[in-house]
């Protein structure tokens, strides 16, 4: 229980969700939702050829691999400053060093690359459906991030005109 109190959970932020609790529990069940997903294959997607097939093992490794390099980086530079709920911690700093000094929200870009790598490397038109889903909650869950970021740190504002939210160099 520590570490949950550690990292911001109380008994009124769960009965007010004033922290974004609801936000980690909504984040949780489209991550598990994601998962249980059925591969739905449109037949015209069927592929063939040796080269196309390897044309998608490519694409999905090199999806795959960025999301790892996104999470386990920005996992080890956020250190201390780690919470699961988008409120910063109480004793936290704002991270604008490694990872952060290229995207804003790493874990977030971690999950939606990893989920899109699945999407092609399944060819499933139902998990392209779901990682979009994935990508406008992370979209919006960052937004209301970034306001209470905002609130904590007076340079936050100078930080968002420097780097991208959740695509290093694109948005």
């Amino acid at each position: 229980m520590k570490l949950l109190s550690d990292w911001g959970f109380t008994r009124k932020g769960w009965r007010s969700g004033e922290r974004g609790e609801y936000l980690v529990l909504l984040q949780g069940a489209l991550l598990i939702g994601f998962v249980l997903v059925p591969v739905y294959r449109l037949s015209e997607w069927d592929i063939g050829s040796p080269a196309l097939l390897y044309l998608r093992w490519g694409i999905t490794a090199v999806l795959g691999l960025a999301a790892s390099i996104l999470i386990i980086k920005g996992l080890l530079d956020l250190g201390r400053n780690l919470t699961p709920l988008p409120y910063p911690r109480e004793d936290g700093q704002l991270v604008r060093s490694g990872i952060y000094g290229i995207v804003r929200h790493p874990l977030y870009s971690g999950l939606i690359l990893a989920a899109f790598s699945w999407v092609v490397f399944q060819v499933s038109l139902s998990h392209l459906v779901a990682a979009i889903i994935l990508f406008i909650f992370f979209d919006l869950k960052a937004n209301r991030e970034e306001a209470w970021l905002s609130e904590k740190y007076s340079e936050y504002s100078d930080y968002q005109q420097q780097v991208k939210k959740l695509i290093p160099w694109l948005y």
